[in-house]
């Protein structure tokens, strides 16, 4: 356990907007949450939000495909060997631009389409360019998919994407089915591009060590991730990693204190899933709303998932932030 001293004089550099290593990222995060290190973290990660983001932002999210997927990733209920979904399902367009534009109309700052990893190129960009046509006002759309080459990356940007939602996921390979070299290789392609990065630390369970959380906090730093934080491990019964308990709340905020730290002045803000009133009073001011394919789910989501609307996260949000208006 680091002394207090340091972890002081860390959490000042990091005031002083000093970018921290990997080893101040793992020595913040051996604290222990009930301890006056963990609070002194805390409070400087609120300080941070406060000075650098002070709007409480809604990420809305919507799963469009719900199919076996051959990746197997052990903490995701789509995995084809674990037979949770055994069919398929596929919202419309028109479905997407209903949802869409519901989440527009209440506040949402993005709006992310999110696809299994093989969705077909052409058809995430034709979603974006109806999205863009049918919404007034569109929000900042997100595009959460596979892998894309650089050239693609500029397509996406071109049909009308800003962000792309792309992790080096914790234990990537061991825990999924992707290639980690592919997976880089596609952070690679969004610095390259005019898509802004979006990155959180995911999916954080019981079972990872500090060393491997702090690796991926510094990673999306390098990338530049412009909105970054710390996404919990939900279990899923039924996958590999279903019977794991999930990361305390405590812990988890703590976890996104630090985040807001180690990110400093990269990233404008910082995100927690799922949604913790803890960590919004620790530096996060982003969470999440999502609907339809949900792959912490053993179901389609027709409505919001775990029943959190746009309104109540905007409720959520105004207690620790300013909002700007809905509609």
């Amino acid at each position: 356990m680091p002394d207090l001293k340091r972890i002081k004089d860390r959490v000042a550099a990091a005031l002083e907007g000093e970018q921290l290593t990997a080893e101040d990222a793992v020595d913040l995060l051996a604290c222990e949450p009930a301890t006056p290190e963990a609070e002194i973290i805390r409070h400087a990660a609120r300080e941070v939000a406060l000075k650098h983001s002070r709007q409480g932002r809604i990420w809305a999210a919507i799963g469009v495909d719900y199919r076996p997927c051959p990746r197997n990733c052990r903490f995701c209920s789509f995995g084809a060997a674990w037979r949770i979904v055994t069919q398929s399902e596929e919202w419309s367009i028109q479905q997407v631009i209903s949802a869409a534009d519901k989440f527009a109309r209440g506040g949402a700052d993005w709006i992310t389409i999110r696809t299994t990893q093989d969705y077909p190129h052409e058809h995430i960009c034709t979603i974006a360019r109806a999205l863009r046509a049918e919404i007034a006002d569109c929000p900042k759309l997100v595009i959460n998919t596979g892998e894309f080459t650089l050239g693609q990356a500029h397509e996406l940007y071109a049909a009308g994407y800003r962000v792309a939602y792309h992790v080096y996921r914790l234990r990537e390979g061991r825990d999924t089915g992707i290639d980690p070299a592919a997976r880089l290789a596609t952070l690679e392609n969004i610095r390259r591009s005019p898509l802004e990065l979006a990155f959180l630390v995911e999916p954080v369970g019981v079972e990872h060590t500090v060393e491997e959380i702090a690796t991926e906090m510094i990673r999306a730093r390098r990338f530049g991730a412009t909105l970054t934080g710390v996404m919990a491990r939900v279990p899923v019964p039924g996958t590999p990693l279903g019977d794991l308990p999930p990361v305390p709340e405590e812990r988890l905020a703590h976890m996104v204190a630090v985040s807001r730290l180690v990110a400093g002045y990269t990233a404008t803000d910082i995100c927690v899933h799922p949604p913790s009133e803890l960590a919004l009073q620790a530096g996060a001011n982003v969470v999440v709303v999502e609907t339809g394919a949900v792959p912490r789910e053993r179901d389609a989501v027709p409505r919001e998932w775990r029943g959190l609307t746009i309104e109540q996260a905007r409720e959520m949000l105004a207690r620790h932030y300013s909002m700007v208006p809905a509609g």
